[in-house]
């Protein structure tokens, strides 16, 4: 199964010590030598970023930074691992993000293609991968 584990903040905390992110560093390569990291990045402060709302068919775009908004995402990893319990306990083992401050990882697990039954026709299913290999083409640089 695959997870995201989504790293939240509160705004304006602050950066990251070179320390804390080298404690980071290190698990990120113990969760890649074991084969269980996918992906992971952290992200750019609020200010820099857009929210978009939809309604009605139009988006509304609304710059950062987002007053109303009391946590944010700081960053996140995509993990394969076995199922929920095994993601708990490579969680157990993550170094405090953000020493000294409240830390919260959230756990969420993807949905498998197969998890839409028959809502997922054989017409939605083949358009899904034709959409995936495409991605992968670009991903590798392979030109149509």
């Amino acid at each position: 199964m695959q997870f995201m584990l989504v790293f939240n903040e509160s705004e304006g905390a602050r950066a990251p010590t070179p320390e804390g992110m080298a404690v980071m560093g290190k698990y990120a390569q113990e969760l890649a030598r074991a084969k269980k990291l996918l992906r992971g990045f952290p992200l750019a402060d609020a200010a820099e970023g857009a929210t978009a709302r939809v309604r009605d068919g139009k988006a509304f775009v609304i710059d950062g930074p987002f007053p109303e908004t009391k946590e944010l995402i700081a960053g996140y990893w995509l993990w394969k691992v076995k199922d929920l319990d095994e993601a708990v306990e490579w969680v157990k083992r993550c170094p405090d993000p953000m020493p000294g401050e409240e830390s919260e990882i959230e756990i969420r697990p993807f949905y498998e293609l197969e998890d839409f039954g028959a809502e997922f026709t054989p017409e939605l299913q083949a358009k899904e991968a034709s959409m995936r290999a495409e991605i992968e083409r670009q991903q590798l640089g392979v030109r149509t």
